[in-house]
């Protein structure tokens, strides 16, 4: 069977995939929010008829492959440590005119010349911070480019005032990206940190992944042994093994040691790049408004082993407000209906 035999036979199989699809959420019946009948959602009910989108784009790829060999586990194109500078004469126009090569819609990129090993989204937790969007997709885009990643990225912009909550933004992000595409590794990521060298692969591994090992925020070492912020990576099913992260803390602060004990209650362990490869560096700024000190932290960390199965993906609940499909990114404001 010569190739354009074959990939005519994946196409036909692509076809009968997404009748069968829309056959199976027909029969499944409405979609259910996250306790509308006073049960936990699972992600399959977090998850709506967007799924479709999921299939062709795995269909896709599919018949890619045919005719695409696998990247290099290594890739090629990697410089190691680079120079980051925040110009803030920077405009978004220069980031576009220096990083929307090869992007699709919405931040998407996949590699031309070779089908990826690792399907990533990047989730960002944001409100209101578009100077320092505007870094972060300057440098991240070159980078996750040479990586050769099958990547997205998300945006997932806090709608209001009410008190920031880091985590369940990142946890909708998680949900919302999924609605799109089969990822299979998440980075979650803030905002104001950029990579200062592009061998800190932006990819998952056999355990949770603490990427910023060494920011200059802290001397470019960690802070304390168990610190789990600013850059980490999960796949799936270790992101679902913990339930993701806690949905009420709602403010600055824990929600990074929260995720780090429910890690360590399943039984895995974090690993970290080398103090080298694992360097960041920060933009400077103060403190948002509505992100305040959390009060409660302490006491909530104290619990964590008594709350994180009732407390996490299996009880999100938002509402998405808009969703915007720019050639650099997705952003999407949500309501993550905040403490009253």
């Amino acid at each position: 069977m010569n190739r354009r035999h074959l990939r005519l036979l994946l196409l036909s199989a692509v076809a009968l995939l997404s009748c069968s699809y829309w056959v199976a959420l027909w029969r499944r019946g409405p979609f259910r929010q996250a306790g509308s009948d006073g049960s936990p959602a699972t992600l399959e009910d977090l998850i709506d008829s967007n799924n479709a989108s999921s299939i062709i784009s795995i269909s896709s790829s599919v018949v890619s492959s045919t005719v695409l060999p696998p990247c290099p586990a290594d890739p090629p194109g990697l410089v190691g440590p680079m120079r980051v500078e925040f110009d803030w004469r920077r405009t978004m126009e220069d980031v576009r005119r220096g990083s929307s090569a090869g992007l699709r819609d919405g931040g998407r990129y996949s590699p031309p010349d070779c089908v990826s090993r690792h399907k990533v989204a990047i989730i960002i937790p944001f409100r209101d911070r578009h100077e320092h969007l505007k870094h972060w997709l300057y440098y991240l885009h070159p980078i996750l480019k040479r990586q050769q990643l099958d990547y997205g990225v998300y945006v997932i912009h806090q709608h209001g005032t009410t008190t920031f909550n880091r985590a369940k933004l990142l946890n909708v992000g998680f949900v919302e990206a999924l609605k799109e595409y089969a990822y299979d590794c998440f980075v979650f990521s803030d905002v104001d940190l950029v990579p200062m060298d592009d061998r800190n692969v932006y990819r998952c591994h056999g355990e949770p992944r603490h990427m910023a090992s060494a920011m200059d925020k802290f001397g470019f070492r960690l802070p304390y042994k168990t610190y789990f912020g600013g850059v980490v990576a999960l796949t799936r099913a270790q992101y679902m093994l913990i339930n993701g992260f806690s949905n009420t803390y709602w403010g600055w602060g824990a929600e990074d040691d929260d995720m780090y004990k429910r890690i360590l209650r399943r039984k895995m362990t974090v690993s970290r790049p080398d103090s080298k490869v694992g360097m960041y560096k920060m933009v400077r700024h103060t403190r948002d408004a509505h992100n305040e000190e959390n009060p409660h932290a302490s006491s909530q960390l104290s619990l964590t082993a008594v709350t994180m199965d009732n407390d996490g993906i299996n009880t999100l609940k938002y509402t998405v407000k808009r969703i915007d499909k720019d050639q650099l990114h997705t952003m999407i404001l949500v309501d993550i209906h905040g403490p009253k």
